[in-house]
């Protein structure tokens, strides 16, 4: 078979064509076409690839929810939708990042109910195929409701109550049957839940040959029944009588359920469990760094534990199609607005420096969310010299791991969990790129920082590293090393099973365990023991009570999760916006060329949530025109 994604982007374009405008012209207009689709097998493969094409493209610079959150920021004149999303520029007029009708990014995202029509359209007519067996239709089959599925779960996430599409209406359907109804919430979940359910039994358990990976297995319909499961017991979701009492539908009844439901939180663990379970079946495992480190890294890599342990963290995400990845996005890679530009620092000392942005900035928040060395946060461990944190001082010989000995740095970038080092590149730090290791220059006019007023620079003083391959170079695009963007990976199931099971029941042994996985693998100490040592942290046996392990575990997933895409939908399902949306971002004085200058907070940007309203996305006006059975979220 050739590969599926190869085809995706072309032919996506030319069945824009073929598709609908609107998502309520769902009726198969042209019934010629459509038994032409399907009357062999090469036509019909090329209505699986439609299906498909919608996947929203997780590392495009322009059109990510990956960039909507605190997260980062980017220089005034460099902001993509996701920013201006976050600044509170949305409208329902034109709305940003619009899942309902389309928007456009590097790659235009189609509307996410044309993408529902073209998986009816091939569940409904594949049987029609006269050159494939029953069960490899059976197959396709099941990758389109899965699909479909998916499609479903992120309008829910973003416009809560919504329409289910189950099927294209017929040719003959009268305007009233086209003009569909939202259905409520806790419905909308069971009809996804039940869909994935439908689509398991005949998808193959293990996708791995090359041409085909990507495409839809059991492995990845588990790993998206948990997340949808998180999501339906989460409190955005489950009992959201605070934001939704009013918000009724056509019948007069809540578009959310008024009443918390603990057994929503039961069954989010057992899927999690579950996933896990399936997952580890299939060899799925907690990825470990075991090919040859770079040269300027051997001797350390062999000699220092620390130096390993980066290498495992920052290769779980790089490393193609690595043993902890369920499920990557294998779309072309070499396009120039993958978000993997946006991050690669410049070479300072190259010739052409096309394809290396240098304007994704991670901000101070996110530099002051991570551990310290002990794995708990930097304001509870008494070792850590918070109140002191912005204070300059010498590396010495023995922080060598951490920044270059006898450079200043401030206290806040030193003596920290390893997940820190390798995501953010700072001023005296270390920084892995076109095939060479610096020592980052960040102070305005250095190597590595603004030159001049040239937009291109971080505008908090902070490199995002988690995202860029060590072996990248920046002169062309294709020397930019990609890789599969995390859609779902193995540590995220275990991060589900925590909160799930934390939320259900308490917590246990298990949820430690669970945690201490992926602590593990960052070299942090178990949660139960350094939770329970007075002698270093603040408040001792948080970990112990219910409400204490939530924020444990939801600093855990935060870190471990940093910068994928997570933070934005976890926020607003925790509804914990007005905490961590309103809010200013800072940096570093990015500005000034003196020390005791560039190390001083300066704001330089803001994220404004307006809650609850921007809980949920607006639907466009021009489509309550078009339907009028639609009704608007709320206070939009």
């Amino acid at each position: 078979m050739k590969n599926l994604f190869k085809l995706i982007f072309g032919l996506a374009i030319i069945f824009s064509f073929l598709g609908c405008n609107d998502y309520l012209d769902i009726v198969p207009d042209r019934t010629q076409e459509v038994s032409l689709m399907f009357e062999r097998k090469d036509a019909a493969y090329t209505a699986l690839v439609t299906c498909y094409s919608y996947l929203p493209q997780n590392d495009d610079l322009y059109g990510t929810f990956a960039l909507s959150s605190d997260e980062i920021t980017t220089p005034f004149a460099k902001e993509p939708n996701s920013i201006k999303l976050m600044k509170g520029e949305q409208n329902a007029d034109d709305p940003i990042m619009n899942y309902w009708s389309g928007y456009s990014g590097g790659k235009y995202q189609g509307s996410l109910w044309d993408g529902i029509r073209s998986c009816n359209l091939l569940i409904d007519n594949i049987d029609s195929v006269v050159d494939m067996d029953q069960e490899e239709k059976n197959s396709w089959a099941a990758e389109a409701k899965l699909l479909k599925a998916y499609y479903h779960f992120l309008l829910a996430i973003h416009y809560g109550p919504i329409p289910i599409v189950d099927s294209n209406l017929s040719i003959d359907s009268s305007d009233e049957e086209l003009r569909v109804f939202r259905e409520p919430v806790d419905d909308v979940f069971a009809y996804i839940l039940q869909t994935i359910d439908n689509a398991v039994i005949d998808l193959p358990k293990r996708v791995m040959t090359t041409n085909d990976l990507g495409r839809m297995d059991q492995v990845i319909a588990h790993a998206l029944k948990s997340k949808v499961t998180l999501y339906a017991a989460s409190p955005l979701f489950n009992g959201n009588s605070e934001f939704y009492s009013d918000f009724i539908d056509h019948k007069g009844n809540p578009f959310f359920s008024q009443n918390i439901d603990v057994a929503k939180w039961e069954v989010a663990a057992l899927a999690a469990e579950s996933a896990i379970s399936i997952a580890l079946e299939q060899g799925i495992s907690m990825f470990s760094f075991s090919d040859t480190p770079s040269t300027f890294d051997s001797t350390n890599y062999r000699d220092n534990f620390f130096y390993r342990t980066l290498y495992d963290l920052k290769y779980s995400i790089i490393d193609p199609w690595n043993s902890e990845l369920i499920w990557g996005d294998s779309s072309p890679v070499n396009s120039w607005w993958r978000i993997q530009s946006g991050v690669l620092m410049k070479n300072p000392t190259a010739s052409s420096v096309e394809a290396a942005w240098q304007w994704i900035s991670p901000s101070l928040r996110m530099a002051e969310l991570f551990y310290s060395k002990n794995g708990i946060p930097i304001d509870e461990d008494l070792d850590f010299d918070y109140d002191n944190r912005y204070e300059v001082v010498r590396v010495e010989r023995d922080q060598e791991q951490y920044a270059k000995p006898y450079n200043r740095t401030v206290r806040l970038h030193l003596n920290r969990e390893p997940r820190f080092y390798s995501s953010l590149g700072f001023d005296t730090g270390q920084y892995r790129a076109w095939g060479e290791l610096w020592t980052l220059r960040m102070r305005k006019g250095q190597t590595h920082g603004r030159i001049a007023q040239t937009s291109d620079y971080l505008i908090t003083g902070y490199a995002l590293k988690k995202l860029v391959h060590p072996d990248s170079e920046g002169d062309t695009y294709d020397k930019v090393v990609r890789y599969p963007w995390p859609n779902s990976r193995l540590a995220e199931l275990y991060l589900n099973y925590a909160e799930a099971m934390n939320e259900a029941y308490g917590p246990s042994q298990e949820v430690y365990d669970a945690l201490n996985i992926i602590r593990n693998r960052a070299s942090v100490p178990n949660i139960e023991e350094i939770w329970s040592d007075a002698t270093i942290v603040k408040t001792p046996n948080k970990h112990t009570t219910k409400d204490g392990l939530r924020q444990i575990i939801q600093q855990e997933r935060m870190i471990e999760l940093a910068f994928e895409g997570h933070r934005y939908n976890d926020i607003r399902r925790w509804k914990l916006a007005d905490e961590y949306f309103n809010t200013a971002i800072f940096g570093w004085s990015v500005d000034e060329s003196t020390e005791a200058a560039f190390y001083q907070t300066k704001q330089v940007g803001v994220r404004s949530f307006l809650s609850p309203r921007d809980y949920l996305h607006p639907i466009k006006t021009s489509e309550l025109t078009t339907n009028p059975n639609l009704i608007q979220n709320p206070n939009w």
